[in-house]
């Protein structure tokens, strides 16, 4: 991708020589729909399909007669002016930017240009949806896309109010971050943003299926709120789409956000777009938000599945002041804005919606998600040090937003949420509309809180990796406690707000008895208020989940959770516990098997089914990566043994019965289990309470197509009772996933040779590619990876690439993949920086898994000794 990198210090420049006044962009996209071959379709083959983008920006230099550059990626420019003067573009275009030189105070240039539509999710993204034929568009930007669609000054620090205007197909509805209306002459019309940066803008485009309501807040000065409201979804999706309920968790947040930040929400509407070929969850574009339109669910889904949909609308309204209203000014502090976005999704889910246990699915999920980044070679501090944009689309990572966000939690039980609070209010208030910097929130909080928050960053903003807290305990003869001190580990120590529980029998239940909070500073913490307590069943550092850090147990705790562990009753408890047990798996302290053995034992009696997930994810990753190879065979006949006891013993019709269900599906290999999930699907089999739905048909069908029992003719007839988008892609992974070395040498083709397929059926087939059980099936292409990710990633988009890179990394060929990618590192230190992070990182994973193989195989001697 040489030519559309930016750098920090290019950015730098531009940003104190320019200031932009504004935007005006018209798209025509009736070119979505024409015919190849027509103005603006596809042309010779390998053409882009084309639309046109004329933009005019108007800005201002410091220093008239100075020299910059506007930033655009697009097949063709037809023409450019700088103030009334026609400039060529054969000249001053270069496939990514526009020289622009001799500037005036102050400046008007128009840019007509032929954009490219995207079939990566990045840019104006097209897709057909194959059950209608209907074409739908939808933009995405973050972090430097927008100019695949408009020229533009491609930084978050040089903010501008945006003036769109599209002509869409007859019969069409456009949408962008203002109200629009469409005019006689058929071209729609939106209203001027406030001023954004670039990589929020957005435009939705098609047949979209659109609803609407009504928000309406009384402030306290009589003043009325009103925000209209939309949801939008693919016509094929409208009949599963309950846009009630994405409307009730909306006025929800904002109710609460509202009350607690003291700003009314400035972008007047709030459009939400369920759109199709997402990369991401979802983006903050204010006024016109879009997410990934899997949170439609066609089928049964947990509570679980609501709970990460509300979660992830919430933390895209917390972006409409943390990062839309004020941003970053470069993305070394997108923290900023993401950090506190995940938090704030917690923390309104729990106190506005009816998603009380949130903070336990935080501890249990997110955390997860950083502790691994964090142990990465690759890890950084959360305040990252950002060269380039390559760097800032690898940092959206679990440190940004579960790292910081845990570090956020931890910092308002250090200073107070209503100090927190108060100081987030001023922030808003001060740079509202602008650009800002870590110290900006710091001063804010300092002075709400009273405390000198510079020590503070420096440990945790400015640091990197994860401290492990144990418990060391003594007693007297009489078993009480004679001192209990939290022992601290790590690179760098770190102050923590804990609170230590100590927990005993009562009855067959294990409940907190006792428990106190400490600041924690340094290597060794006493709590003194325990002292004199009688001897607990376990002790749990960081009870409450306060801070951020790996609960470590002392030998008397584990032994008391590795026989009871499904006796502690308090859910957030229990799921801490969980994930300390799985910290220990991934370290190598505690055996795959045993980590198994949990799992089978006590999972069938979680309550939290997100925390139930949670765990069966674990498991299948403990046997499959974790696991002694030896064991594996045994391991994954015990696991689907215990899931098919489970389904059976649910309550029928339940969500935990269905969560056992597709993981019974996921770890299924014996002949026996594949004939029961092909009697289900053909009706011969059943399952009191089961309701095997179109989406629990295809997660059943991958394991039947990996181990050969569903052909193509069986997909083939699947695909035609289920001839949707969804269907399409589950398909694909299935095609990928048969045991043929014909159909794997045609799933690497079509993903690593061709640029053929849209990135969610490269996903697709990346997913069904890599199946855990055809480890020798998949050998050969492990040198053929490294051969060819650095054409991939010269060639290819960023998104493509880094699905490739991550997706296809042998991890499951062991120690000769190791060796392998270890050669490749130290041969190729001048590759890009960011593909060698992705190695690296992915390298790292497999040493990991290696050394806990090592672990697990010898526990598995010592106990045949």
């Amino acid at each position: 991708m040489p030519g559309e990198n930016l750098s920090r210090d290019e950015a730098r420049e531009r940003a104190e020589l320019l200031s932009v006044d504004g935007y005006e962009v018209a798209l025509d996209v009736r070119s979505a729909i024409d015919a190849p071959g027509a103005a603006g379709g596809d042309g010779e083959k390998g053409a882009p399909r084309t639309f046109r983008s004329v933009t005019t920006i108007r800005f201002r230099a410091a220093r008239p007669g100075a020299a910059t550059f506007v930033d655009l990626i697009a097949p063709r420019v037809t023409a450019v002016s700088l103030n009334g003067v026609a400039l060529d573009p054969a000249e001053v275009f270069d496939g990514a930017r526009i020289a622009l030189a001799d500037l005036a105070a102050e400046n008007v240039l128009v840019v007509d240009a032929q954009c490219a539509y995207s079939r990566t999710g990045e840019g104006l993204h097209r897709f057909v949806d194959p059950e209608d034929g209907e074409v739908y568009l939808y933009t995405q930007y973050e972090p430097a896309d927008a100019r695949r669609v408009f020229a533009n000054f491609e930084q978050p620090d040089l903010k501008a109010p945006f003036r769109f205007e599209v002509t869409a197909p007859e019969g069409w509805t456009a949408w962008s971050n203002g109200a629009g209306e469409q005019g006689a002459d058929g071209v729609w019309r939106f209203a001027e943003t406030k001023p954004i940066s670039t990589y929020i803008t957005a435009v939705v485009a098609g047949p979209y299926h659109y609803e609407t309501d009504l928000y309406t807040r009384t402030f306290d000065d009589g003043t009325v709120l009103e925000i209209p409201l939309g949801a939008m979804c693919r016509k094929g999706l409208a009949r599963h789409f309950d846009a009630d309920d994405v409307f009730l968790v909306t006025k929800q947040g904002l109710d609460f956000f509202h009350d607690r930040f003291d700003f009314p929400y400035p972008f007047g509407k709030y459009d939400q777009a369920f759109v199709p070929e997402y990369n991401i969850g979802a983006m903050e574009n204010p006024g016109c938000v879009t997410f990934r339109e899997e949170f439609i669910f066609r089928g049964k889904v947990t509570q679980a599945a609501y709970e990460r949909r509300a979660n992830v609308i919430l933390h895209e309204m917390a972006h409409m002041w943390f990062g839309d209203l004020v941003t970053m000014v470069w993305w070394d502090d997108l923290w900023l804005k993401e950090s506190f976005a995940d938090f704030m999704g917690s923390y309104a889910m729990v106190g506005a919606t009816r998603f009380t246990n949130g903070w336990t699915t935080f501890a249990n999920n997110r955390k997860a998600w950083a502790y691994r980044a964090d142990q990465l070679p690759s890890t950084h501090p959360v305040t990252a040090d950002i060269r380039d944009l390559e760097d800032a689309k690898l940092n959206f990572d679990g440190i940004t937003y579960a790292k910081g966000a845990s570090v956020l939690k931890q910092l308002v039980a250090y200073v107070g949420e209503d100090a927190f609070l108060e100081g987030s209010r001023r922030y808003f208030q001060r740079h509202a509309y602008g650009n800002t910097r870590l110290d900006d929130l710091l001063s804010a909080l300092a002075e709400t809180s009273g405390r000198d928050l510079a020590a503070w960053s420096r440990s945790w903003l400015q640091t990197s990796g994860v401290n492990s807290l144990a418990p060391d305990v003594t007693y007297d003869s009489g078993d009480r406690i004679t001192e209990l001190a939290v022992v601290q580990d790590g690179e760098a120590l770190r102050p923590h707000r804990v609170a230590v529980g100590l927990y005993r029998r009562e009855g067959t239940e294990l409940v907190r008895y006792a428990s106190a909070e400490v600041d924690v500073d340094g290597a060794r913490t006493a709590v003194p208020e325990l002292a004199g307590a009688e001897r607990p069943a376990f002790v749990l550092v960081n009870d409450e989940d306060l801070t951020y850090c790996k609960i470590r147990f002392d030998e008397g705790s584990l032994t008391t959770l590795r026989a009871h562990l499904g006796d502690v009753t308090d859910p957030l408890a229990r799921a801490l516990c969980w994930s300390a047990l799985w910290n220990l798996t991934r370290d190598a302290l505690m055996p795959a098997r045993d980590f198994v053995d949990l799992v089978l034992r006590f999972a069938g009696r979680e309550s939290d089914i997100g925390v139930l997930q949670m765990l069966h994810a674990w498991a299948r990753t403990a046997l499959v990566h974790y696991a002694a190879p030896a064991w594996r065979a045994q391991g994954g006949r015990l696991l689907a043994e215990g899931a098919l006891r489970e389904l059976r013993q649910a309550e029928p019709g339940s969500e935990h019965q269905l969560a056992w269900a597709r993981f019974f599906g996921s770890v299924a290999e014996s002949a026996a289990d594949l004939q029961l999930l092909k009697g289900l699907l053909d009706g011969t089999a059943k399952i009191d309470g089961l309701d095997v739905d179109q989406e629990l048909r295809w997660t059943f069908l991958e394991p039947l197509a990996s181990h050969g029992v569903a052909d193509e003719a069986v997909l083939a007839a699947e695909l035609a009772r289920d001839d949707t988008a969804s269907g399409t892609r589950h398909h694909v992974r299935c095609l990928a996933a048969r045991p043929s070395a014909a159909v794997k040498d045609q799933a690497w083709a079509q993903v690593v040779e061709s640029d053929e397929l849209s990135n969610a059926l490269v996903e697709a087939t990346i997913s069904g590619f890599v199946q855990s059980g055809q480890r020798e099936l998949l050998a050969p292409y492990a040198p053929k990876y490294f051969e060819a990710i650095e054409r991939v990633w010269r060639e290819r988009t960023i998104q493509i690439g880094m699905d490739v890179v991550s997706g296809l990394f042998p991890s499951l060929q062991g120690e000769a993949a190791r060796r392998a990618s270890q050669e490749w590192l130290a041969a190729r230190e001048d590759a890009a920086p960011a593909l060698r992070r992705l190695v690296l990182e992915a390298d790292d994973d497999l040493s990991r898994a290696l050394a806990a193989q090592r672990c697990d195989g010898a526990a598995a001697l010592s106990e045949g000794a």
